[in-house]
């Protein structure tokens, strides 16, 4: 069987790893426009902002490696056109060889791409998206710049903070924009992401929130130089625009089933409405376990584990996803957020009847002062099923980050908030104490 892959990165990656590993034998091609596969755009800011040096580890992947196990890699290669009725890709390479590939089973892993605001001046020098790591590092060498003192960051989600703080690091005077009230607004209620517009702001980031970008004005030599909200016009050096990403599902065109924001639909075998069609990572949509139902949630981790479900599915193993609760985190100056599932913002937007349970504690056992943190949590769960939908954790304490796990296991399971109360976990005054936050927070519950 001949499967072609369109995308080379987390989600198509998954897909071909797992073919190879236990399904051998099939003639597998991988296409992508871009130069390079595996790049882990998380550890952009990271780089960027010099808390490592080089970019180098955080490719994961090599074509080579593909190439020794009989892949056939075509990388700087666009794919213009699929012909789905008689199974063939049509593609470009970076030299203008025209290339045809026919196919059994083909696999759409073409990710997301930046949502560009349609504003005036949008294409003026200067302003930058991120996303690939041509554009990190086009930014980092802005960055390296005397005369790029001021930099606009538009949109205050993961990516946004993330840059905003790299820059900050790197000796820059940052503006941070949103038109949403705080940072973090798709993965935090106000309560939580307050906090970490604090730390935003005691780390010297001018936070401009509830603010909206109406236009790019540019200086003699073509360059941005202003950015003008629905408040104030603000000189700048430079702008990198963060505000979110879509599906980059183009090749579908109308021949796939699709959702409200474009991305394939999929059924939990990540195939499409094509049956010799499959869908991965951020350009298809996913079952969210909070939600109960298809969505679009774009995550590597997501992309990773529907690329392995799509490999098993492809070579003949019958494997349904148990979908996902979108978990998440961020680490920003010393301060880390993890969530998990939905916000009550999010889940009554979305019709849910949700209350929520807070709680505020430290980390260790009360009588061990040094290094113990305070931590803070929000569980959300359904009012009268009573089933947790959603967690959101805060603190300088790294412990948080294996805690969430576990809030995303109970929704996957569907455990209410009072299962969690009488939950066995365990005590040790290094780590935590009798009462645990999480234990708290769940017998709170009203």
């Amino acid at each position: 069987m001949k499967i072609v892959v369109i995308g080379t990165n987390h989600a198509g990656i998954a897909t071909a790893n797992t073919l190879l590993e236990q399904y051998p034998g099939h003639e597998i091609v991988m296409i992508d426009r871009n130069s390079n596969m595996s790049y882990l755009g998380c550890g952009t800011a990271i780089w960027v902002g010099r808390q490592i040096e080089k970019p180098d580890e955080l490719f994961y992947a090599k074509a080579e490696d593909f190439e020794a196990k009989g892949v056939k890699i075509l990388t700087e290669t666009e794919v213009s056109e699929i012909d789905f009725a008689n199974k063939k890709v049509y593609a470009k390479t970076k030299s203008d060889d025209e290339i045809i590939e026919a196919y059994d089973k083909l696999v759409l892993a073409t990710g997301s791409r930046p949502i560009i605001p349609n504003l005036p001046g949008k294409d003026l020098k200067g302003i930058h998206f991120l996303k690939l790591f041509q554009e990190g590092q086009a930014i980092d060498a802005e960055f390296t710049k005397e005369k790029v003192k001021r930099i606009a960051v538009i949109g205050a989600g993961y990516i946004g903070t993330e840059i905003a703080e790299a820059a900050k690091r790197r000796g820059k005077e940052v503006l941070l924009f949103d038109a949403e009230n705080t940072s973090l607004a798709s993965y935090y209620d106000e309560e939580f992401a307050k906090g970490m517009d604090e730390n935003l702001a005691q780390h010297g980031i001018e936070l401009h929130f509830g603010e909206l970008a109406k236009e790019f004005k540019a200086n003699e030599e073509g360059y941005v130089s202003q950015i003008v909200t629905n408040k104030a016009t603000y000189d700048v050096d430079l702008v990198i625009n963060c505000i979110g990403f879509t599906a980059n599902s183009a090749l579908a065109s109308d021949k796939l089933a699709t959702f409200k924001n474009g991305a394939i639909k999929v059924d939990k075998h990540q195939q499409s409405s094509d049956p010799d069609v499959y869908a991965v990572g951020d350009v298809a949509t996913i079952y969210s376990n909070a939600l109960q139902d298809f969505t679009y949630i774009a995550l590597a981790s997501n992309a990773v584990r529907s690329g392995i479900v799509a490999g098993h599915n492809i070579g003949g193993k019958e494997l349904e996803s148990v979908g996902v609760q979108g978990s998440n985190g961020i680490s920003i100056f010393g301060y880390n957020m993890t969530s998990t599932g939905l916000s009550v913002k999010a889940a009554k937007k979305l019709g849910l009847e949700v209350s929520f349970s807070d709680f505020e504690d430290k980390q260790k056992a009360w009588f061990l002062h040094e290094n113990n943190d305070s931590v803070k949590i929000r569980i959300v769960y359904e009012t009268n099923s009573r089933r947790i939908i959603g967690a959101q954790l805060a603190s300088k304490s790294e412990i948080i980050a294996g805690n969430i796990n576990m809030f995303s296991l109970a929704i996957q399971e569907k455990k209410t908030i009072d299962e969690l109360a009488l939950l066995d976990l365990f005590f040790l005054p290094h780590f935590n104490s009798p009462y645990n936050y999480m234990t708290v927070a769940a017998l709170n519950a009203k």
